[in-house]
This record gives structure tokens, C-alpha cells and sequence, in this order.
């Protein structure tokens, strides 16, 4: 399987001129999620979403605690690592939260060096610099803590040649089924508490140089029961974009809220992925058994009178719930899922951009309407 990205360090063009980038952050290289059954787990992002097998550590690897499962679709790596046995840390994060995301691995030229520059501008360590090492190089991590439980780990690979990192091997799976057609991590989702949105924006500009893209409060972002505010923060090259969610007053219990009161806290509420073909990619995921939220058909009535011309027929798009929204450089085609665990809390975006920027501002009524709906099954609203 191709590597991630060319490890070799990148110079990247700086697309937000505001961001200091003094890290800098070359893309999204894991995410950490721990779960309850790593190996089902696995199966699942398999099957249903087209990941492939990477590599594997537990107890075969000289691992006693934990057991691991790396899975690669393009450049989205997914770490799903499930405890060994009682008591410890990930247990502790399993208890609160359920299955979520842990660590959010970013990949950089020198994992030291982005450690020492966020530290002193105030980041809570997480863990300090260390490198592993096999005969395949070695790698550098280090980490930083953010909202909730999030970790962020720093990642230089730029000497390693293997599967993933030291201590995993190769999974070899004769199961390997066909991929969706999903390309890269677009943006993750933080929802935070009552608040405490514009304390995380404060610490992504000033502890790791980002720059706010878009902001929208609850005028933006409300139905006729719920409303939530949200800031959009990036790092200079674009990669990596954090939007940060917290709740509004409203009639009813929001979104947010409910994903608060499920994940016992701030957390990762969703990660976007980016198709070239949205269309293809969902008719994929809903053959192998992906539920994606309902969007009424009134949505599409008037919808090329909201949204210009576009080259997708709206009677394909009708039939898929896909979502179109423009702004001012194109446009963009979205779809969420359901909740992918047992509580309502992380879900998933498939999102195709065809020149639009921006995270679909005009669908927020018909998306939030529609959560609303799962909400009220579910009796949370």
C-alpha cells in the first residue's frame, strides 16, 4: 500500500496569510479512536466505509495492554485501539465516553520543536518528546492536551519506513473489500461546552498559530428549537481546519448538548471525509449498510434557486439526501451519517467541494431539522 504522504518535509503554499504557522502542520496523520472491541471495530470501517488493513499491535507484537488496528483508505489512517484488561486510562475513557476519538495525530517536520513552541505558549503536556525505533527508522511523537480528553499528537516520520510506526506489524487480511472513494480528512468537529467556544478558538490561534476562516453564531445556526454557535479555525497550508461548536439558547435541548451529555464532555463530534464523487461514494456506503440522516424532499423544491446551477441532477441528489451549498468561489455537496456507536455522540461527513471554501451555511436549518428528528426518537431533544 502507497505511504500516507510523501515523508520527505513539504512546502506547502500558505493559503491564509493570518495564520502564524509557526509549527508548521503538513496534514492529518492518524486519528486515534479508542473502542470497546477493537477487532469488530475494525470490520466495521472495513466493510461499510472501504478501509483496508494497515497494521497491528497487541499481544502478538509484545503489546500487553492494549491491541490496535491501523486502517488506511487513501490518505484517512483510523487507529482503533481497544483496552487488554481492567482498570487504566483507556478504560477510564471508555466508562465516560463511549467509543471516540483520543488522539488527533498531526504530522510535522520535527515533533520536538512543535512541542517546545505550543508548550510555551501555554499547551498542557500531554506527553513529552520520545522516539521509538525498529528496522524500519524510527518516529518522534509528542502530545499536547485540548478540549476534553482530545489529545494532540505531533508525528514526525520523516525517518521511517514501515507500515505505520514501530511496534505494529503488517495486518495481512485476505478481507480486503473495495474502497468508497474516500480521499482525505476535510475538517474535524470539537463540541465544547457552554461558553468555552472562543477559550479553544484564543488557544488554536494563539498556541498553535492558526487563523479564523468563518464564524457563525446562533442566528446562522438555529431551528425553531435549538441553535448552537461556531468558529472555523485553520493552519496556514489549509490541511488541518477545527471548526469549535458550543451550544445556544433555544426551546430544546441542542444537538451539542446532547452529545455533552453523552460523551460526558467536550469531544470530537464528527469527521469530515472528501469524495470526488459523492453520488458514487454514498451509494457505496448505503449498500454496505452506512445510515445516513433523512433530509425531507421539500429540501430540493427550490433548491437551484438557493444554489445556482450545479452539474448534479436534483433528482440524484433527491434521492440520496445529498445537501448543496455555494458560496462565493463554488460550491460543495455534503451528507452526514448517523451516529457510528451506540450513544449519539461521533458521527461522519462525506463532503465534495467543487470550489466552495466554506461548511455549507445554508444547510445548517435543514440539517439541524433533521438531527432534531433523531433527537426526538431517541427522546433527547
Amino acid at each position: 500500500m502507497d505511504t500516507l504522504y510523501d515523508t520527505t518535509s513539504l512546502k506547502l503554499k500558505k493559503e491564509f496569510p493570518d495564520a502564524e504557522d509557526f509549527l508548521p502542520l503538513n496534514g492529518t496523520d492518524h486519528v486515534e479512536l479508542y473502542v470497546g472491541n477493537a477487532k469488530q471495530a475494525a470490520h466495521f470501517y472495513k466493510t461499510a466505509f472501504g478501509f483496508q488493513s494497515v497494521a497491528y499491535a497487541g499481544l502478538e507484537t509484545g503489546v500487553k495492554d492494549r491491541v490496535s488496528y491501523v486502517l488506511q483508505q487513501n490518505k484517512i489512517r483510523l487507529v482503533l485501539t481497544t483496552p487488554l484488561g481492567e482498570g487504566g486510562p483507556i478504560n477510564d475513557h471508555l466508562n465516560r465516553h463511549g467509543d471516540g476519538v483520543k488522539n488527533v495525530a498531526l504530522w510535522v517536520d520535527d515533533a520536538t520543536k512543535s512541542f517546545e513552541e505550543t508548550t510555551k505558549r501555554g499547551a498542557e503536556v500531554a506527553f513529552e518528546p520520545y522516539t521509538i525505533e525498529d528496522e524500519n527508522g524510527k518516529v518522534t511523537l509528542s502530545g499536547i492536551k485540548t478540549y476534553g480528553d482530545t489529545v494532540h499528537v505531533f508525528v514526525d516520520r520523516s525517518e521511517y519506513n514501515g507500515p505505520f510506526m514501530p511496534g505494529y506489524k503488517s495486518w495481512e487480511s485476505h478481507y480486503n473489500p473495495k474502497g468508497a472513494g474516500l480521499e482525505y480528512i476535510d475538517h474535524m468537529v470539537g463540541n465544547v461546552g457552554w461558553g468555552e467556544m472562543n477559550k479553544w478558538v484564543d488557544f488554536y490561534a494563539r498556541v498553535m498559530g492558526f487563523a479564523q476562516l468563518v464564524s457563525f453564531d446562533d442566528k446562522d445556526i438555529s431551528t425553531e428549537y435549538t441553535a448552537l454557535m461556531s468558529k472555523v479555525m485553520t493552519n496556514g497550508n489549509g490541511r488541518i481546519k477545527f471548526p469549535i461548536n458550543e451550544p445556544a439558547e433555544g426551546k430544546k435541548k441542542s444537538q451539542i448538548e446532547e452529545y455533552i451529555d453523552f460523551y460526558n464532555g467536550a469531544g470530537v463530534q464528527h469527521i469530515a471525509v472528501a469524495t470526488n464523487d459523492i453520488i458514487t461514494t454514498v451509494d457505496h456506503l448505503k449498500d454496505q449498510g452506512v445510515e445516513f440522516l433523512y433530509v425531507p424532499e421539500t429540501y430540493y423544491d427550490d433548491l437551484l434557486e438557493r444554489v445556482g446551477d450545479i452539474e448534479e441532477e436534483v433528482s440524484e441528489l433527491r434521492k440520496r439526501g445529498i445537501l448543496v451549498d455555494r458560496d462565493d468561489e463554488g460550491y460543495l455537496l455534503q451528507l452526514f451519517t448517523k451516529p457510528v456507536a451506540d450513544r449519539p455522540t461521533l458521527f461522519f461527513e462525506i463532503i465534495q467541494r467543487k470550489g466552495a471554501k466554506s461548511f455549507g451555511k445554508g444547510n445548517f436549518k435543514a440539517l439541524f431539522e433533521s438531527i432534531e428528528r433523531e433527537q426526538a426518537n431517541r427522546g433527547t431533544l
